[in-house]
């Protein structure tokens, strides 16, 4: 397992986002050399967990437990064969392309050491939206990401350090409870009936993701 690139975005105005100023991050290019992760802080005030890579729209996106978004190449030449086209590493606004790990299937609260010092804790997958649909420029492109479910993975920085590309990826802790990134996205989205589920996954879930599901619960068992 491999983490193949670190992908930053710079901001830029784009007409297909409701963010206040109009200018997104999700334009990730692969950079060379060590790039710096940490915590960037609470959703809402902080942004990307990677030095240098611009979240624009704090509502949303960003925060400590959507600090790093992974996606994998494999999914990536999924949907090059699919969309008929190219596509570079970092361009569904992915901070870390990997190798040989299915992101997707990834369980909530698992652990992957990138390089030498920086400790990963996945947290949920992530939704689509209008300006990842804009970006790529495709025809209903949120419902056919939906569809196919590979949703990559969000993670929290739980050691910070450096990460480079040509990094080995490890999972050094993977809890037992079942609960992939790809589940808890659907749960979220399309079946919701699968929260309850969730709860086996307990605090490592995204907090938003973790409320929702106790209040699905709280409200079959009036």
């Amino acid at each position: 397992m491999e983490l193949l690139s670190v992908n930053v975005g710079r901001p830029r105005p784009v007409p297909y986002t409701d963010q206040a100023e109009g200018v997104t991050g999700i334009d990730k290019r692969p950079v060379t050399g060590p790039v710096r992760v940490s915590a960037p802080g609470p959703k809402g005030t902080g942004g990307s967990g990677l030095a240098g890579d611009a979240v624009c729209d704090l509502r949303h996106h960003g925060g400590d437990d959507q600090a790093v978004y992974a996606f994998a190449r494999e999914d990536l030449d999924h949907w090059e064969r699919e969309l008929g086209r190219p596509l570079a590493n970092g361009c569904f606004g992915e901070n870390i392309t990997t190798s040989g790990l299915d992101v997707s299937r990834a369980l909530i609260g698992e652990r992957w050491r990138i390089g030498p010092t920086v400790v990963l804790e996945v947290t949920s997958g992530r939704i689509p939206c209008r300006t990842f649909q804009g970006h790529l420029g495709e025809r209903g492109w949120v419902k056919r990401f939906t569809r196919k479910g590979a949703t990559g993975a969000y993670l929290r920085v739980i050691e910070p350090g450096e990460i480079r590309a040509g990094d080995p990826v490890e999972i050094v802790h993977r809890p037992g409870h079942g609960v992939t990134a790809a589940m808890e996205f659907r749960a979220a989205t399309t079946e919701r009936e699968l929260l309850p589920r969730l709860l086996a996954a307990a605090d490592a879930l995204h907090p938003e993701t973790l409320a929702a599901a106790r209040k699905y619960v709280a409200a079959q068992t009036r």
